[in-house]
């Protein structure tokens, strides 16, 4: 996998595809079509066909109401430049080589079409637990993610690795993820979201945290 935040992002000869136009922009040099973030085109130069994305089918659709994971997706046609962003949070490059990235639906932007995508429960989740169904990527091509905030990168080879379930941006396909299951109950509400859930990481890989639990609700002062 390659990725800027790995170093390794200028050492091959990647297809010219995706780029960044600035930390908060993507440049899609588009000759053919490419998946997005329903809402997410700012500009473009050139011919483009803008269509929403179905659900794969009905085992997908399934899925994706149940799950509440799934972001409205559109599927972009055409030739020129197309400039891509999502509430000016900054976007991070991965290119997949014959690799699985699972990445949190709220923090999808853009995905080359030929990646077989898929929605995965996390292991030892309930259905009512919230936030513990993500997006799975396989193949070969470019992912294009959002993080609010200046994100790190955790390696959970070096110890057991704990995130907050909204903020886990995306990781790698190699890990073994679970639900951190020693919080008491008065602990497991985060910030008045409802959220209940912590995941665990182990083995060699990365996880990608992002600064945030993502979009607030109002707080009640006390």
């Amino acid at each position: 996998m390659r990725s800027p935040f790995f170093g390794n992002m200028e050492q091959a000869q990647l297809p010219g595809h995706f780029a960044l136009q600035n930390s908060k922009m993507l440049r899609v040099h588009l000759n053919g079509d490419v998946l997005a973030r329903q809402g997410s085109m700012v500009a473009f130069q050139g011919q483009m066909d803008f269509d929403y994305e179905g659900s794969g089918g009905v085992g997908r659709f399934l899925k994706k109401a149940i799950t509440g994971e799934g972001v409205p997706t559109m599927r972009v046609r055409g030739q020129g430049l197309l400039f891509l962003a999502h509430n000016a949070d900054d976007i991070h490059l991965f290119y997949l080589e014959n690799e699985t990235l699972t990445v949190n639906g709220a923090n999808i932007l853009a995905w080359d079409p030929h990646l077989h995508s898929d929605i995965q429960r996390v292991q030892g989740a309930g259905v009512m637990a919230g936030g513990l169904f993500n997006t799975t990527l396989t193949g070969t091509g470019w992912v294009a993610i959002t993080a609010h905030g200046t994100p790190v990168l955790l390696d959970p080879g070096r110890a057991p690795t704990f995130v907050d379930g909204q903020s886990a941006v995306c990781w790698s396909g190699g890990l073994h993820v679970g639900v951190n299951k020693t919080f008491k109950a008065g602990a497991l509400i985060g910030r008045g979201s409802g959220e209940a859930l912590q995941l665990a990481f182990q083995g060699q890989g990365f996880v990608l945290v992002q600064a945030s639990e993502g979009p607030t609700v109002p707080q009640h002062t006390h």
